[in-house]
């Protein structure tokens, strides 16, 4: 009998070993990659043949054979034609809601986003622009990206130009920098501002020969509230906006969205969103921490602040602003302009958005609650002021993985990355200046030697730090390509080269909107680089950067846009 039982149980086991390997076999993917360049941003693979998705994640990375492997009868297999498939951007930081705005206003960018080069081509748009259904359903004209370094006059349009399009409609444009605005004669009317308005802190309205009357242009806080508070969509226009700044996200290959400095407005519509079903991708919102809701948005039980999206939507911190932009000469430097404004003392410095002890009860109140903190910064003065606040608010409530971040950067010196090393202070560089406004830095506003060390990034590189880039949008476009070109040549519009020793490696500058932007919003477990287990959140690319010359970068094409396994965007022309 013994022999039997023997049999049986061999029998047995074998059985039990066959379903085993049955069971641990892996499924089929949905979909494979294949015969293109898989640029990982993984150092312990940072190349492969091929890629598999399944379920949203990514199932393998590796040769065409392991990845083959995964293949199923029903699993679709993408030819990548020699194109690049990559993880797809992180914005690190911009406006998707202000995006939105922008995308309904008339488009008064200078070349090559725009064709606003004068202050009559400027007229010209708006005029165009006022003949159209949202002009004329809203009964206002707005436009988007003016920018007197670029405007053949050399200075913002007037209130008397802005009438000459309409003097029944209010009439308002926006700066590039979104740091100020224009107003024509009804708009101010419907303000409230004339010649006995006083300036509000951290703000200025710009005044006519009399010293009195304003011109039209406001700055900073006098811009914020008094201009955009006249551009007020509905509810419903307003979800239309942010379902449009997603979408020019997605075009550019953003699987991950900021809304830096949201207000009630936005992040009421982005749950609204989110709670539909409605997101496109993942968008992560830093409200002003100075403004009144937003204490009890952070603190709102089972709201969302967390590091979990919910249908797509989170709240990652606050946002604190302490300055200006330099490009319009409000930012906030510890020595004078090159050349100031006109009006200014050859001493002007900009100025400060909050006071030191408004800035540091700030801080305070961020380090204290545990919210992660991302302050603006353009001006190292205002740099210092920051610095400031965060070393004695780490004293008080001690070191913690905050993940703050420096948002811009861009005059920080040498002594404040090394404090920003030491007190554990993450740079998102502007880098995209170098091309936009690198000309007007080194003649205007910083001169030739401050102007060659806007964005630092490669001093942050030389100190091991991680950095990210950013695009500002809707200050620039939405555009990763554009921001590797920036950073790695620092070619101008008029082609020199600004700070030649601040250039970054391709590979770095890559890192800087995937892996390391993904880890500047605690989210490298899920994001920022193509590894098993990540999200297949994947940008498909005409050419691999890595490999193209440096001065071509702007000639990449983003083909489709990927979010966890979905597309989302795919260029209308394809490779054949």
């Amino acid at each position: 009998m013994r022999p039997v039982v023997l049999t049986r149980a061999l029998v047995l086991s074998a059985l039990a070993f066959s379903m085993n390997l049955q069971a641990a076999a892996p499924s089929p993917a949905d979909t494979i990659y294949l015969h293109g360049d898989v640029i990982t941003m993984n150092d312990a693979q940072p190349r492969a043949q091929a890629l598999a998705v399944r379920a949203g994640r990514i199932q393998a990375v590796g040769s065409e054979a392991e990845v083959r492997a995964l293949q199923g009868a029903k699993t679709r297999v993408v030819d990548l034609k020699g194109q690049a498939l990559l993880p797809g951007f992180v914005d690190a930081h911009g406006h998707v809601s202000l995006t939105g705005l922008q995308a309904v206003s008339a488009n008064l960018l200078p070349p090559p986003d725009g064709k606003g080069s004068s202050v009559a081509a400027i007229q010209g748009l708006l005029r165009d622009y006022a003949k159209g259904p949202v002009a004329r359903s809203n009964k206002i004209i707005l436009g988007f990206g003016y920018d007197e370094a670029q405007l053949k006059e050399g200075r913002a349009p007037t209130r008397q130009e802005l009438d000459a399009v309409s003097k029944d409609l209010p009439v308002i444009i926006i700066h590039q920098s979104g740091h100020l605005g224009v107003l024509n004669s009804k708009a101010l009317q419907l303000a409230g501002l004339n010649a006995d308005s006083k300036d509000p802190e951290g703000g200025h309205i710009q005044r006519e020969a009399d010293g009195k009357t304003p011109n039209g242009v406001l700055e900073e806080t006098a811009w914020f509230s008094a201009g955009m508070g006249l551009v007020q969509p509905s509810p419903k226009d307003y979800a239309t906006m942010l379902l449009e700044g997603q979408k020019l996200y997605a075009k550019f290959g953003f699987t991950t969205g900021q809304d830096g400095r949201s207000d009630e407005n936005s992040n009421k519509t982005w749950v609204a969103l989110s709670q539909s079903g409605k997101m496109l991708i993942d968008l992560v919102s830093y409200p002003d921490i100075t403004l009144p809701f937003t204490a009890g948005l952070m603190n709102q039980q089972g709201g969302y602040w967390s590091r979990e999206y919910k249908g797509g939507f989170r709240i990652g911190g606050v946002k604190l602003s302490l300055d200006g932009s330099p490009q319009g000469k409000t930012a906030f430097l510890t020595h004078p302009y090159h050349h100031p404004p006109a009006g200014k003392a050859d001493d002007y410095r900009g100025y400060p958005a909050l006071s030191d002890e408004a800035t540091q009860q700030a801080v305070d109140q961020a380090y204290a609650k545990g919210w992660q903190l991302l302050v603006h910064t353009n001006g190292d003065a205002a740099s210092d002021q920051m610095l400031r606040a965060v070393e004695a608010a780490t004293s008080k409530y001690g070191a913690a993985d905050r993940r703050t971040v420096m948002i811009h950067a861009q005059t920080v010196r040498e002594d404040q990355l090394d404090a920003m090393k030491r007190l554990a202070v993450t740079p998102s560089f502007f880098g995209m200046h170098a091309y936009y406004w690198g000309d007007w830095h080194r003649d205007e506003t910083l001169g030739p030697v401050r102007g060659d060390r806007i964005s630092p990034a490669q001093s942050a590189l030389r100190r091991q730090m991680i950095f990210t880039q950013h695009h500002d949008a809707p200050v620039a476009f939405p555009d990763a390509i554009a921001i590797l070109d920036a950073v790695v040549n620092r070619r101008t519009r008029s082609g020199d080269i600004l700070g030649p020793d601040q250039r970054l490696p391709v590979e770095v500058a890559l890192k800087s909107i995937t892996l390391w932007a993904a880890w500047q919003h605690f989210e490298e477990a899920n994001k920022g680089s193509l590894e098993v287990g990540k999200l297949a959140d994947l940008v498909l690319l005409s050419k691999n950067p890595l490999t193209v010359p440096p001065a071509q970068l702007r000639s990449i094409q983003v083909r489709e846009t990927i979010k966890a396994g979905r597309s989302i965007y795919r260029a209308t022309a394809q490779p054949k």
